[in-house]
């Protein structure tokens, strides 16, 4: 299931970016005590006894401004309130109750969310008799919280987590094979999954960023149900600065690829692989997620002895980082190699979920290890003294060592290639985590 969004919205100044930094964990929205700091909506994702959402916090609301930012900014934050899960509606407790207040309350009633009433800036328990006059804006029991002493801050996040779907039934739907469509826009994800799908369920435009939110649809193959999610576009930054339904569509397509068991990159052959397609890959390959990498319209493409393989080779040297994905060339336009898709999907989530007995792999470490010796540093080597797999998905390896830092990226690298040398992962990213002996909690 996708992480519930949690919007934080109000009137400018309440405090919605120091306790969007607090839970964060980190200062990622700037904190300032002037109105219309925040401009844009800002992400992180968030967790809360077992409960995994993600946080949006979003530039003050200010109904009556005519000042193209502030407008730009009520555009944003409406948006965050269309799109999300719940609303935190963000009041100050030490001014009191405002007209804006009351206007803001009016935009968020209209949407229809979950709502809880936030009264911020309650730094003490001296305080908390502030929030009853709040009741007026008829939102609801109004909780106190200081976003800097973190006054109240569980009892509202289990407030928050009672409108999430309980994380045992994320766990059940977990049999289900989830397919995320991703890459840039106007690349042809919508055109294969219709391909796939062998109907028009998703809107089809040659105009870039049609799809604008992701669209699940679930469809049997060989007897066995996936989820195919097609996603919006993901464009660079700076394209979509002042597009703010875009930019939220940005947000879709990355949690589609968070919840996402394999994932689709699409590569326009027509272009070849540019410098946003190396930024998508890279998030793929960041979160582990199993992929293939899909070259789009390939039919478009004016073809020679050897136009494949070259296309092949730059691939592998701009994406070098994503060298275990699979590459196929299709078109979804005339079904050319469509066909070949589902078995490579099955394959790679096959690889992906794959386990390797400790004896097994224990005695590939050793192999390796005696084949080149790992490295030393000042004197001191580094010893492996032996290996198990921790988590599948991507396949996660801890390796017991004498001296974590004596680890080199290289000699890393040289363990990665022998384990998929002896086990294959295709498809999959490997993860090693280091743990000292003696430091095993």
């Amino acid at each position: 299931m996708a992480k519930p969004l949690v919007a934080i919205v109000g009137r400018p100044n309440v405090g919605k970016s120091t306790f969007f930094n607090k839970m964060a964990g980190s200062r990622i929205s700037i904190v300032e005590d002037t109105p219309g700091v925040t401009r844009d909506r800002v992400y992180a994702d968030c967790e809360w006894q077992n409960y995994k959402f993600t946080l949006i916090d979003t530039g003050g609301i200010d109904p009556d401004s005519d000042d193209p930012l502030l407008q730009q900014m009520r555009r944003q934050a409406e948006i965050a309130i269309e799109t999300c899960d719940v609303i935190l509606f963000f009041v100050d407790g030490r001014q009191g109750m405002t007209a804006d207040d009351e206007n803001v309350a009016d935009l968020i009633r209209r949407a229809g969310k979950p709502t809880i009433l936030v009264v911020n800036k309650i730094d003490n328990v001296s305080q908390l008799n502030d929030v009853y006059d709040f009741y007026q804006l008829g939102m609801g029991d109004p909780i106190g919280v200081s976003s800097v002493n973190l006054l109240n801050f569980g009892d509202l996040l289990d407030e928050v987590c009672k409108f999430f779907p309980d994380p045992e039934e994320e766990e059940e739907e977990s049999e289900v094979v989830k397919i995320a469509v991703v890459g840039k826009p106007n690349v042809g994800k919508s055109s294969l999954v219709n391909r796939l799908l062998g109907e028009e369920r998703v809107m089809v435009s040659d105009i870039a960023g049609t799809t604008r939110d992701a669209i699940d649809t679930h469809f049997m193959d060989e007897g066995k149900e996936y989820v195919l999610i097609d996603t919006a576009g993901i464009r660079r930054k700076r394209a979509i600065a002042y597009q703010s339904l875009e930019r939220f569509s940005v947000v879709r397509s990355l949690a589609a690829i968070d919840r996402a068991n394999v994932v689709l990159f699409l590569i326009d052959a027509t272009q070849g692989v540019t410098e946003q397609d190396a930024k998508i890959a890279g998030y793929v390959d960041e979160q582990g997620k199993a992929a293939i990498i899909v070259v789009n319209k390939w039919d478009a493409v004016e073809k020679q002895t050897g136009t494949l393989e070259e296309f092949t080779r730059k691939i592998r040297t701009e994406l070098k980082f994503m060298d275990y994905a699979p590459v196929l060339f299709l078109s979804a336009l005339t079904g050319q190699r469509v066909h070949k898709l589902m078995g490579m999907v099955r394959a790679v989530h096959e690889q992906a979920t794959r386990r390797v007995t400790t004896g097994l792999l224990n005695d590939v470490l050793a192999d390796a290890q005696n084949a080149l010796q790992p490295p030393s540093m000042s004197g001191r080597r580094l010893r492996i003294y032996y290996a198990t797999q921790a988590s599948i998905a991507p396949p996660t390896f801890v390796l017991f060592v004498n001296d974590a830092t004596l680890m080199h990226f290289s000699y890393e690298r040289y363990l990665n290639n022998a384990f998929r040398k002896a086990f294959g992962f295709e498809g999959t990213p490997i993860r090693f985590v280091l743990r000292e002996r003696g430091k095993e909690q």
